[in-house]
């Protein structure tokens, strides 16, 4: 399956910014095939480990975290960038390379002791992904783990991960 996603994801040079690579995921869609076999892959990914809710990260991480939901039977939750959400949040700040950015999450979601798998389409440096775990064990969530389509090894995003949870799986794998 690698393949065949490196083969459909489609890699735009300089965006957002000159000497970025972006993996564009969007071609996926255009096969409902594909997309079924990916969440799939997902799925078996899990090895059977109980999942009570998906949360997916905004915005890419909709896309993939809701059709996993659906097919877990388990509710979908938004993570967003601060200010985004309409009702009572739960923030989490994190360092970006030039700043700090937060995340929110509506406070009536995570409930104590909920499996929480955490889907996003890409894992770069991970400092997104770590705000999130945050704020999910803040709320009394456990990880169940974490679900990319995409992962950028040479960032070591995964190093930021580890502390909570081994389960980490993406389907691709690029260097940068």
């Amino acid at each position: 399956m690698q393949e065949e996603l490196k083969n459909t994801i489609r890699i735009i040079q300089d965006f957002p910014t000159p000497g970025v690579s972006f993996k564009d995921i969007t071609p996926i869609f255009a096969s409902p095939d594909l997309c079924n076999r990916v969440v799939e892959e997902m799925i078996n990914q899990l090895d059977g480990r109980k999942v009570d809710a998906v949360v997916g990260v905004e915005s890419r991480g909709f896309f993939f975290g809701f059709l996993l939901a659906l097919r877990l039977n388990v509710p979908f939750y938004p993570i967003r960038k601060k200010g985004k959400l309409p009702y009572k949040t739960y923030s989490e700040s994190y360092e970006l390379e030039y700043g700090k950015a937060a995340i929110e999450i509506h406070q009536d979601t995570i409930e104590k002791g909920m499996q929480v798998l955490v889907h996003d389409d890409l894992l770069a440096t991970g400092g997104t992904m770590q705000a999130t775990a945050k704020l999910i064990q803040a709320m009394g969530g456990e990880l169940v783990g974490f679900s990319f389509i995409v992962a950028l090894d040479q960032l070591k995003g995964i190093d930021k991960l580890l502390p909570y949870s081994s389960n980490i799986h993406s389907l691709v794998h690029y260097p940068i």
